[in-house]
């Protein structure tokens, strides 16, 4: 038996893709059938976020995902060091 070769992927992104979005800000839901990513950014002294993607997947990419995620601050923490998560009071809500 032999095995069949592996496919190669070809990322494509056009231009406004490839600039990219800084995103400090997830909300995640879900149901039964799909996980719905929304990624936006929080401007200091705003309380509205700016939602710039939502992303929609099933369960079993959700969980791909977090693996790859998991690998990947791994192998960054391997070369960079430590990421050190911040004080729960600085991920309060702003007071009025």
């Amino acid at each position: 038996m032999t095995e069949e070769p592996q496919s190669t992927l070809r990322i494509v992104l056009d231009d406004a893709v490839a600039q990219g979005q800084y995103i400090n800000f997830a909300n995640i839901i879900h149901s039964p059938s799909e996980f719905v990513l929304d990624l936006g950014r929080i401007v200091p002294g705003n309380p509205d976020v700016k939602i710039y993607s939502r992303v929609i997947i099933a369960p079993l990419h959700a969980k791909q995902l977090m693996e790859a995620l998991a690998q990947n601050i791994a192998i960054f923490e391997e070369k960079f060091g430590e990421i050190r998560l911040e004080p729960a009071a600085l991920a309060a809500e702003p007071s009025n």
